[in-house]
């Protein structure tokens, strides 16, 4: 085994772990008034990915006509949720914290692995140039708050403990898998044309969730703790932006 691929192995390791670590935080916590708060996190975290991390990077390495995916992101969310696979009913006045439908698990999850799959080839790339704990130090410290996110929306839908680890697990894994993209089509396809319109729908997806399912459902069943869920709120904001001041643009 090169150097290479043994040093790729190793910090892909560190990320799904860190992923887990994530998750575990939120899968063992089983108290509602909690689970809310963890989603007023979330939309922080939802919000400050979009607007510090993946609209930058779009604009950056697309221009101004990477932002036209932006609102296709936004209603593929929306068809999905509301056409597609979420079926719709009247909650009672007694229902606690699980969200109706399977499409926001779903589209969370498909963006942050979207999002995830580009961090992968951005390790790739920075192991091969020798830069790699650089690259592993900004992954890193993105997939914990993220992970959290992930699980406290699978949660808030009623998944299994189970299954919220095996979602966080696949998302860590999108590391490796655009790694290994990166070694084997580096020489054949053109990563960094098609990185700005992936991030810029990925961000669309991220801005429906937080505006449209999470931030409505903390403001129904958080209205016992609000000071506490905007500070949950403001600390997914602030997280994500200090990690964007702290770590620039090292991971893409």
């Amino acid at each position: 085994m090169s150097p290479v691929v043994a040093e790729v192995l190793l910090y892909s390791c560190i990320v799904v772990m860190s992923a887990l670590a994530g998750a575990l935080v939120v899968v063992f916590n089983d108290r509602s008034t909690r689970l809310v708060t963890f989603l007023a996190f979330a939309a922080g975290v939802m919000f400050g990915a979009a607007f510090f991390h993946m609209l930058p990077e779009a604009y950056e390495g697309g221009g101004w006509w990477a932002f036209a995916l932006v609102p296709m992101g936004f209603l593929f969310v929306l068809v999905l949720e509301r056409y597609l696979v979420a079926h719709t009913c009247e909650e009672p006045p007694d229902c606690a914290e699980h969200v109706h439908g399977h499409a926001l698990g779903l589209s969370a999850f498909l963006g942050l692995s979207t999002h995830t799959l580009f961090d992968g080839i951005a390790l790739g790339s920075s192991v091969k140039e020798g830069v790699g704990a650089m690259a592993l130090l900004a992954i890193t410290a993105h997939k914990v708050p993220s992970s959290l996110s992930l699980a406290s929306i699978l949660q808030a839908e009623g998944k299994k403990r189970g299954t919220i680890l095996a979602y966080t697990a696949l998302y860590g894994l999108m590391v490796p898998v655009g790694a290994v993209l990166y070694f084997g089509f580096d020489a054949v396809l053109r990563f960094e044309s098609l990185a700005p319109k992936a991030l810029a729908f990925s961000a669309g997806t991220f801005l429906y969730i937080a505006v449209s399912d999470l931030l409505p459902h903390v403001n129904k069943h958080g209205r016992d703790k609000p000071g506490r869920n905007l500070v949950a709120l403001a600390a997914g904001l602030l997280v994500m932006f200090m990690l964007a001041r702290l770590l620039g643009h090292t991971e893409h």
